[in-house]
């Protein structure tokens, strides 16, 4: 085995099945201090429920709201970041407006032609992007919205938050079948056939070469890979019938409603079926960024488990119920689902979370004015050890100088080894993050 990463690949017909990192197989030049940065973005439009959104002190002795209850477990590694705004897209005009620039801020345009600007989880991909097989994932649980809302800016806007340039956004996958077979390379005709069936003689070869350790590890990374696989299944099912209707109709898939278009008919299974797929995406190196939106501005979205009749972005105009709260925690709970799988599965001396940074984020604060001088974030990771956790901060009285969100993101950045002299609407570091 001399000359293999500690990341190697299975190869079966039609597949490659990355692996996590093994301790015992000879690396390349590879270290447990040099493991690699991911970064991830989270995004639930419309904003959220702020009677419940809080965090004080730090460490073991910080308390949390209720709708950030989920992260308690990880409460050590999050930091809770109040505060913070996206000056030009104040003033702008409601939805599109407030979302359009979130994570570039660059001024949108209004009219037939869209132009925002590069957005900072697709500069990480560009310059992280050579080292790993894919530059980036960016998912979405919801699909996008065409034509113009009425404050005259595309609706384009409100569907992504993922840009690769300013007059083009990175298309959102939202079929989690698409997904998985994008992350394994699963193509052709037996692309409904188990990857795990494939690699089957390769993984038993490499289990007996590896230390007892490192086979459990790869044992546990089999067993999810086969859970999610599982799951997939069901989904890719229902989007082959999809396409089957609406070729039979004569329409788009993306025009009709779901079920129908295939889709998971139970958000919480589409969300966490996106968020295994990037926890295994990061275990594996196979991408070291990603994107998910889990309810896109203007969302439709309808959450019959959590006992709201009203769709997620007319409850937001009530962001004060209890119904709305509800909506609120369950997509942060999407974050503390993520930053879980990540804390279980080791790396080196930490995890695959200490080595990463998640956040977490919406375009306003407060839905029933459309507020966005402050917007909820939260990041969850240490960045191997660059960045501090296990804090709540607060910028909101700091000046509008010092509380960008471009700030924020220039700091992740340079924990990642990107430096730039700017960004967006700002020149400085976030300070104190």
């Amino acid at each position: 085995m001399s000359g293999i990463s500690r990341r190697t690949v299975l190869r079966g017909v039609g597949v490659a099945m990355a692996l996590p990192w093994l301790e015992s197989l000879p690396a390349l030049g590879q270290t447990s201090s040099t493991f690699p940065k991911r970064f991830a973005v989270l995004f639930m439009g419309n904003g959220i429920n702020g009677n419940h959104w809080w965090a004080k002190g730090s460490g073991p002795e910080m308390k949390l709201g209720r709708s950030l209850a989920p992260l308690e477990p990880l409460k050590s590694k999050i930091n809770v970041i109040n505060g913070l705004f996206n000056k030009p897209a104040v003033g702008m005009g409601i939805h599109p407006g407030q979302t359009g620039n979130l994570l570039s801020g660059v001024p949108i345009q209004k009219g037939p032609i869209v132009r925002s600007g590069i957005t900072m989880d697709q500069v990480l991909a560009n310059r992280l992007g050579q080292e790993t097989p894919q530059a980036s994932l960016v998912l979405a649980c919801e699909q996008p919205m065409t034509g113009y809302h009425e404050t005259n800016f595309s609706m384009a806007y409100s569907s992504h938050i993922s840009w690769q340039s300013a007059d083009s956004p990175v298309p959102n996958e939202v079929y989690p079948s698409l997904a998985f077979d994008s992350l394994f390379e699963n193509r052709g005709s037996l692309r409904c056939q188990s990857i795990l069936d494939r690699v089957k003689e390769r993984a038993e070869s490499l289990s007996r070469s590896v230390s007892s350790t490192d086979k459990m590890k790869l044992d546990e990374y089999l067993t999810s890979v086969r859970e999610v696989e599982t799951r997939i299944e069901r989904m890719r099912e229902a989007k082959d019938k999809a396409d089957d209707v609406a070729r039979h109709k004569g329409r788009p898939v993306f025009t009709m409603e779901r079920p129908q278009n295939g889709l998971p008919e139970d958000l919480r299974e589409h969300t966490r079926l996106m968020c295994d797929i990037i926890a295994l995406a990061f275990q594996t190196d196979k991408t070291r960024v990603a994107s998910l939106l889990l309810a896109r501005d203007l969302s439709s979205l309808y959450y019959p488990f959590l006992d709201v009749r009203d769709g997620h972005h007319s409850a937001s105009h009530d962001d004060l119920s209890d119904g709305y709260e509800r909506i609120s925690r369950f997509h942060l709970s999407q974050l503390a689902y993520l930053a879980g799988r990540l804390d279980a599965m080791p790396e080196g001396d930490g995890t695959v979370l200490d080595n990463s940074c998640l956040m977490w984020l919406s375009n306003m604060w407060a839905g029933w004015k459309h507020d966005n001088m402050k917007v909820p974030v939260v990041t969850a990771g240490g960045l191997g050890g660059a960045l501090e956790t296990g804090r709540s901060l607060d910028y909101l009285y700091a000046g509008d100088d010092n509380r960008k969100l471009c700030s924020l993101y220039l700091s992740i950045m340079d924990k990642m080894g990107v430096t730039l002299d700017h960004f967006g609407d700002a020149q400085t570091r976030l300070d104190g993050f």
